[in-house]
């Protein structure tokens, strides 16, 4: 009897594994048997390719599919996370190392289904859960422009990520449990407009996969999801694009919204760290109106988002502290950002009622005095100010010291944000890969 039970408890088990493996199975590579795989010959007229390039460029492709003094697309870029790196393909329609051997269906699956050619689940570091959004005729124009590039031979490094993780069952799990396949649906409620922005934002611009919080797994909170978080391993907060705290962008003027997406700054606020690379690359290159329905459309909603709870005030600071802080302050940032943090208008940034001065991370402070403050050069502010970099010069109580006067010294009653520490300052310059 003993032996009966232990056998049908052995045939379940097994039957269980075989259900969840072929659940697994279907569900990162069923389309193949359900929808047709059709692979179209690319277009290649002037519209098509103009189109392709403009979609390319709005996905910010070309950033991270290039290294540094690189070959455009060809790819090779290490991109670090959590779990080790991986480094972005070839585009370029080289035959032995880029998309020269794919077809438009190929392309459609990588996007749409996160697959490469040969049915490869790809790493999530591709942003596949954003061009699942695209359809079938915006990414055959993408694929279009991509072959219309120069080849270049430049094989793909091997990712280095922890085993198993980057390993296809590994992969297959983890794409089980975090990602579906999805296509882009517009809501009847709302304008042309404010679903050209949606469509922007949650797809092609794909800014949840950094403006949105992260689970020890590595998966976001969803296409939609701009709550803000933590950039793992870069070590940078995106802030809430739903929080007038933090960014402001329910009461800022929809024109100021787009000359800062434009540009890189407008009257309230200036762009840097990854936001930089974005504008630079990508945002100042879309159209007026598409940089007005993002903006219509990340209004919205920040206004529907619940209204926040007072700020509290902070506890009183050292007078050793507060007296070292104004000391740095007066020896490294008075002269360009003015004794009483006013700055000087359309040169160097006010750091007194700034929002970013302010955040209740000062992860972003901290990083920029640490390795400067560099906004992006772009058509409409081709040669912005920098700032240096202190961290050679600075010490870490010096850092905190002087953020510490910012966020306290120089805001008014009701808007202090509290002390930075010299321990912040240090877990800070200790965990970011420049």
């Amino acid at each position: 009897m003993k032996h009966k039970i232990l056998r049908l408890s052995a045939s379940l088990l097994l039957g269980g594994l075989a259900l969840l493996t072929t659940a697994v199975a279907w569900h990162n590579w069923g389309d193949l048997l359900t929808d047709p795989q059709v692979a179209r010959a690319p277009a290649t007229t002037a519209e098509t390719l103009q189109r392709g390039g403009y979609l390319v460029r709005a996905g910010n492709c070309i950033a991270c599919h290039t290294t540094r003094g690189g070959n455009p697309l060809a790819g090779g870029r290490a991109i670090d996370t959590p779990f080790g790196t991986v480094y972005s393909s070839n585009l370029t329609p080289d035959n032995d190392t880029g998309l020269g051997r794919w077809s438009t269906q190929d392309f459609w699956n990588a996007l749409h289904h996160g697959r490469s050619r040969g049915g490869r689940l790809l790493a999530p570091a591709f942003p596949y859960e954003h061009t699942s959004l695209l359809s079938r005729e915006d990414t055959d124009a993408m694929f279009a422009w991509l072959r219309s590039q120069s080849a270049v031979h430049q094989p793909q490094p091997a990712h280095t990520l922890t085993w198993p993780l980057g390993t296809q069952p590994a992969l297959a799990v983890w794409r089980t449990l975090f990602f579906a396949p999805q296509t882009f649906t517009p809501d009847p409620q709302q304008s042309a407009e404010w679903n050209r922005g949606a469509w922007l934002v949650q797809g092609l611009g794909h800014c949840a996969a950094c403006h949105s919080p992260r689970n020890t797994l590595g998966a976001s909170g969803g296409v939609a999801d701009l709550t803000g978080g933590l950039m793992p391993v870069v070590n940078w907060y995106a802030p809430s694009l739903l929080s007038e705290r933090e960014t402001g962008l329910a009461s800022t003027p929809l024109a100021e919204i787009v000359r800062l997406l434009q540009t890189g700054r407008n009257t309230q606020a200036t762009v840097s760290g990854p936001m930089a690379e974005v504008v630079q690359h990508s945002l100042q290159q879309l159209t007026p109106e598409d940089l007005q329905a993002i903006a219509m459309y990340l209004q919205s909603r920040a206004r529907q988002a619940p209204r926040e709870a007072a700020r509290l005030a902070p506890p009183s600071v050292r007078a050793s502290v507060a007296e070292h802080g104004a000391k740095v302050y007066e020896r490294h940032c008075a002269t360009c950002h003015g004794e009483q943090g006013q700055g000087v208008p359309g040169i160097y940034p006010a750091l007194a009622a700034n929002r970013a001065v302010l955040l209740s991370d000062p992860t972003n402070l901290v990083q920029s005095v640490l390795y400067g403050g560099y906004a992006p050069a772009t058509v409409g502010h081709p040669r912005p100010f920098g700032m240096p970099p202190f961290v050679l010069e600075l010490e870490d109580r010096d850092i905190a010291a002087v953020l510490t006067h910012l966020r306290m010294a120089l805001q008014a009653e009701g808007s202090k944000a509290g002390e930075v520490t010299p321990l912040q300052v240090n877990r800070i310059r200790a965990e970011t890969t420049q």
